[in-house]
């Protein structure tokens, strides 16, 4: 019986283990691009906006970048901005941080990602980045795609 009982933790452990590896090494959704609303942060500028963003896609992207719609705490459109993400490599997370001058984080609803004007990369169509987009947000601010 003691046999039995250590080889059944040992084998939960390698288990364990494994599962955490697994879990670890997977920054992204498979086959699509993830961009998450990290934090909303007063700036000198205006509105500092954190996301993490990572590539699921098989092929590194060499230039990315989104039209966000900024809407306000009454649904309208504040106003829309080209963020430019620079590169995503393939399998990786990427932190990017962008101050939008004149404005207040406070008057921000929500964020819409409404299309992705570069999403440049070998092999790649240009609507890949759009294609399976998933967005979140671990701010107040909401985040969609």
């Amino acid at each position: 019986m003691v046999c039995l009982s250590r080889f059944a933790s040992s084998t939960a452990a390698m288990i364990l283990s494994i599962a955490g590896t697994a879990v670890a090494q997977e920054p992204t959704a498979v086959g699509g691009l993830t961009v998450e609303l990290n934090e909303v942060a007063p700036s000198e500028k205006g509105c500092k906006l954190t996301f993490v963003a990572g590539n699921g896609l098989q092929q590194s992207l060499s230039k990315v970048s989104f039209e966000f719609v900024l809407f306000d705490q009454k649904g309208l459109v504040e106003r829309m901005a080209v963020l430019d993400f620079r590169d995503l490599p393939a399998g990786k997370t990427k932190v990017r941080q962008f101050d939008l001058p004149g404005t207040k984080c406070e008057a921000v609803k929500s964020l819409l990602i409404n299309d992705a004007p570069a999403c440049v990369g070998e092999g790649i169509d240009k609507a890949a980045c759009m294609t399976g987009l998933q967005t979140g947000s671990k701010s107040a601010v909401e985040l969609k795609g």
